[in-house]
C-alpha cells in the first residue's frame, strides 16, 4: 500500500554548469503577456507524484513545487499508480497544481483492495478501502536548482488531510478515528555538479498504513514523528535510479507496521510525460507478513 517510487530526479542537471544555470525560458521583469503555463523549469525538477499525491519521490514528500511552472507561471501534473504485493492490491489516481513555484495543491484517490485476504480476514473477497487526501505544501526558503553557491537546501512545510471511507471497520480493528491530518517540513538540496538529490522529510502524523486502516489505535493515539529519506542519481539527463525510507507508526495491536523503502528508476520522456518503476518493500500489513512488490506508475504535467 504505500507506494515505493521512483523518484523525481532533479539529478537531471547532470550536464548542468556547477554554477547556477538561467531559466530555460528566461521571463522579463514585467510578466505582462507571459504565458500562465510556460513549462520553464530544467527536466525532471517537476518531480513526480508521491502515493498521497504531494510532489516527491513514491514514498516521500519533497520540498519540490510539482508541475513545470516557473515562480512567474502555473504548473500541473496527473498521475496513476499501480501497486502489486503478494496479499494486496493499490491504486492511486491524483492531480496537483503548483502556483508560482511557491504553493502546491493536490488531490488523490487510493484504493487499497484486500483480494482474497478480505475474505481471510473476514472482510469478503475483494473489500476495498477508500482514502482521499487533500495536500498543501508552502516553499518557505531557499532553491534547490539555483541556489548552487550555498549549502541551503530547499525547504517546504506542508499538510495531508485524509478521510477513509470504512470509519466501521476501522473502529473494529482498535483505530481511533477514520480521517486525520499529516504534517510535514522537508529539505530538499540537488548538487548539479554530482548528479545528486538528497531529500529529509520529517512528518507528524497519527496514519495507520499511511491512512487506509484509519488513524491512532489502542496501542498509541497520539502524534508520533516518523523521518522520510530519498536519494536519486541522474545517469543521463532523462534517467534517474534512487532510494527512499519511511519510517511510519505502530499504533494498532491487532497488526504490528513496519517501515517502507524502495529502489526505483525512472524516466522522463519530456516535460509532459514520465514513467516510475521501483521494487517496494512494505513489511507487515494487516497480518500479512513480508509484503513486496511492483510499484508502476505514469505522470503527465506541464
Amino acid at each position: 500500500m504505500t507506494a515505493l517510487f521512483l523518484a523525481v530526479s532533479p539529478a537531471a542537471f547532470a550536464d548542468e554548469p556547477t554554477t547556477a544555470p538561467a531559466p530555460e525560458n528566461p521571463v522579463p521583469s514585467s510578466t505582462l503577456g507571459a504565458p500562465l503555463f510556460d513549462s520553464g523549469k530544467l527536466l525532471a525538477t517537476g518531480g513526480v507524484s508521491q502515493v498521497e499525491g504531494a510532489g516527491g519521490g513514491g514514498l516521500a514528500s519533497w520540498a519540490l513545487i510539482n508541475g513545470y511552472g516557473t515562480e512567474h507561471a502555473i504548473g500541473a501534473t496527473a498521475h496513476y499508480t499501480y501497486i502489486y504485493l503478494p496479499n494486496y492490491t493499490v491504486h492511486s489516481a491524483g492531480v496537483g497544481v503548483g502556483l508560482y513555484d511557491r504553493v502546491e495543491f493536490t488531490f488523490a484517490r487510493l484504493a487499497f483492495d484486500t483480494r482474497s485476504t478480505g475474505r481471510t480476514l473476514g472482510l469478503g473477497n475483494g473489500f476495498t478501502f477508500h482514502e482521499d487526501v487533500l495536500g498543501a505544501k508552502l516553499k518557505v526558503i531557499g532553491d534547490a536548482v539555483y541556489a548552487q553557491d550555498s549549502w541551503l537546501p530547499q525547504i517546504a512545510i506542508g499538510t495531508q488531510y485524509k478521510t477513509n471511507n470504512q470509519a466501521a471497520v476501522i473502529r473494529a480493528i482498535g483505530g481511533k478515528h477514520a480521517n486525520g491530518f499529516d504534517f510535514y517540513v522537508a529539505a530538499t538540496k540537488i548538487f548539479l555538479a554530482e548528479s545528486l538529490l538528497v531529500n529529509a522529510t520529517i512528518r507528524e502524523t497519527k496514519a495507520n498504513q499511511f491512512g487506509i486502516l484509519g488513524f491512532g489505535g489502542d496501542r498509541n493515539s497520539d502524534y508520533t514523528t516518523q523521518f522520510e529519506g530519498s536519494v536519486v542519481y541522474l545517469l543521463s539527463r532523462d534517467l534517474a535510479i534512487g532510494a527512499e525510507f519511511r519510517t511510519k507508526p505502530d499504533n494498532l495491536r491487532f497488526a504490528h507496521e513496519s517501515n517502507a523503502a524502495d529502489a526505483f528508476v525512472s524516466y522522463f520522456f519530456n516535460k509532459h510525460l514520465s514513467g516510475t518503476l521501483a521494487f517496494l518493500q512494505m513489511g507487515d500489513i494487516a497480518t500479512q507478513k513480508d509484503q513486496h512488490g511492483l510499484y508502476v506508475s505514469l505522470q503527465t504535467g506541464l
